[in-house]
């Protein structure tokens, strides 16, 4: 009868006291992955195509550091791609409304023409990595 009890109230001490701990843990890492993002409340935590240019960047970043494409080519894609970002979201805020199908096919285009872009300038991998 004692080991019941003492079991149940070790029990409920652990159960209330553990939620009070994960709160107090501390973080250490601040990767993008553990930060709340700022549209949280949206579906898909808000992650859905929310960071395509940081990751085209770091793709690019990663590629110059590999020795696959010049720091001077890399900067001259991610300033393109800037561009082209401030391009379609200065076309969908001058109309108050979404773009026409034309207007998207015509971003799209030049989209998939930046990344063929890329695709060509950088070098293949080496065989042996």
């Amino acid at each position: 009868m004692r080991s019941s009890s003492l079991l149940r109230a070790t029990l409920a001490v652990a159960l209330f006291s553990l939620p009070a701990l994960a709160q107090q843990a501390p973080t250490t890492s601040s990767s993008p992955a553990t930060t709340t993002c700022e549209h949280s409340d949206r579906g898909h935590g808000g992650h859905r195509g929310g960071h395509g240019l940081a990751k085209l960047e770091h793709r690019l970043d990663r590629r110059v550091s590999e020795g696959r494409l010049s720091q001077a080519q890399a900067e001259q894609f991610k300033t393109e791609a800037r561009q082209l970002r401030d391009e379609m979201k200065a076309a969908r805020e001058s109309k108050g409304a979404p773009l026409t199908e034309a207007q998207r096919e015509q971003f799209r285009e030049r989209r998939h023409s930046l990344q063929e872009r890329i695709r060509a300038a950088v070098a293949p991998r080496p065989q042996g990595a």
